[in-house]
């Protein structure tokens, strides 16, 4: 009989192209990576894996092997989900990774149609920079992000379902320009701005594009931490729409940019992921979400 394990180990060598990434995406050393691949190996009789350079990849064998221990490992993933309800107390698990704003905003609502039609089943929510989560579901320590796209990874596979526009924020009765605040007004302002992410560097390229040197007076990890010191009237920001809804009539002044400037949100999973029937579920929750909002 086939070693699962060995199967999983040749599926992650091939996939990353060496043996110590592949090391650290199944929790093994490096050396009991070699090990699986050579009993894989002496197993079946032929070489899986050759060594070109610093790259490690499929022989000819492994390249038609890799089909058959894919369906293999696809195969074991749906008889272990078929298993779930049988154990006690346990209906499935997703484990989600995000940045603040999207916790905070967003993936409660989901989380709660997700529970609604699957009330066992148990969420696992982990906030973070999109490097960060992207990082730690491409080493499958999250089964799904709701990140800023563009997401980059080899194994990574993004779907855009959300559609944020990005908002000037000011103090309480603070004077909105005519036709809207625009990158030369915002760039005259004690500028307070979000630090690092995919949503900054979209507000970069807005100034830029607008031939705007913009250098924010402030910056902070927080975006709740930046409304407040807006509120406080410390200065102006640019934050995500879904950040600010229940302020728009409040303590801040809101307005859209000119011209228009906004993020897309993404469901990114691993290509290889199994998709049990609690992820499919919840990334269907996100996707209404993002239906009712339009």
């Amino acid at each position: 009989m086939l070693n699962l394990d060995q199967i999983s180990t040749f599926i992650a060598v091939a996939d990353h192209g060496s043996f110590t990434a592949a090391a650290d995406a199944v929790g093994l050393t490096q050396p009991a990576v070699s090990m699986q691949i050579k009993l894989l190996e002496q197993d079946l009789g032929v070489r899986l894996i050759e060594r070109v350079g610093r790259k490690a990849q499929p022989s000819a064998a492994g390249i038609e092997f890799l089909g058959h221990a894919r369906r293999i490992a696809a195969e074991t993933a749906v008889a272990r989900e078929a298993m779930e309800p049988y154990r006690e107390g346990s209906l499935g698990r997703v484990r989600i990774g995000s940045g603040g704003t999207a916790s905070i905003h967003l993936l409660p609502l989901a989380i709660a149609s997700l529970k609604r039609k699957i009330p066992g089943v148990d969420v696992v929510v982990r906030i973070g920079n999109t490097q960060e989560v992207l990082g730690d579901l491409e080493a499958n320590g999250l089964d799904l992000a709701v990140v800023t796209l563009p997401a980059s990874g080899r194994s990574l596979e993004a779907e855009p379902f959300f559609e944020e526009e990005l908002m000037a924020v000011g103090p309480e009765g603070a004077e909105i320009p005519p036709g809207g605040p625009d990158a030369r007004f915002l760039s005259e302002q004690m500028l307070l701005l979000y630090d690092g992410g995919n949503t900054r560097v979209a507000i970069d390229a807005w100034f830029a594009a607008a031939g705007v040197d913009c250098k924010p007076r402030m910056e902070f990890g927080s975006v709740e931490a930046i409304k407040e010191l807006v509120a406080a009237g410390l200065g102006w920001s640019i934050l995500p729409g879904l950040a600010l809804r229940r302020e728009r009539a409040g303590f801040l002044t809101t307005a859209p940019v000119q011209p228009r400037l906004s993020r897309t949100l993404g469901i990114v999973v691993r290509r290889d992921k199994h998709l049990t029937r609690a992820l499919r579920e919840t990334m269907r929750c996100l996707r209404e979400f993002a239906d009712m909002d339009r």
